[in-house]
């Protein structure tokens, strides 16, 4: 990756920089699997700043690791949708209740279960690292795409609250 003006990845140096400096951080977990794009750039980012880069789901199985994160009792809800069947229904379902779904399209259309492929995104309001969980107050669905093969909607969380666990 070569730094661009204008690009998000300019504005992640940014705010990992100030990051850093407040905390005292020497490295930046990345959730990237299996995309080479985003790990170079996150990658790059780091690099830049000093940081060691850690990328701990690298390569992993994404049903071995959507199971892991539902057994462990991550509570992540889907933002954005993107591919065949899914739709904004689904917006705001933890994986947990996607599980069933996902690995259906897994196996009808070859979905990466763990969106690796731009299917879905997601947002973390708990997991078991987190003192306190996320509590989405204020939110819509906005419809961007209504195309038949990969209707693209998000989810625009406009308010949230940190609550005692």
């Amino acid at each position: 990756y070569l730094p661009t003006q204008g690009d998000e990845v300019e504005d992640l140096y940014r705010l990992l920089a100030r990051a850093a400096k407040a905390s005292d951080a020497k490295g930046v977990s990345v959730g990237a699997i299996l995309s080479d794009y985003q790990r170079v750039r996150v990658e790059s980012v780091c690099l830049r700043l000093g940081l060691v880069p850690l990328a701990y789901l690298w390569r992993r199985d994404q049903v071995e690791l959507l199971r892991e994160m539902v057994e462990c009792g991550m509570n992540c809800i889907l933002i954005k949708v993107a591919c065949l069947g899914l739709e904004s229904k689904h917006l705001g379902l933890t994986l947990s209740e996607m599980e069933r779904t996902l690995m259906t399209l897994k196996n009808k259309y070859g979905v990466n279960v763990c969106g690796e492929g731009g299917e879905f995104e997601t947002y973390t309001l708990d997991c078991p690292l987190f003192k306190k969980r996320l509590e989405i107050v204020n939110k819509s669905c906005i419809e961007h795409s209504s195309d038949p093969f990969a209707p693209v909607a998000y989810l625009h969380i406009a308010e949230v609250r940190l609550v005692d666990k």
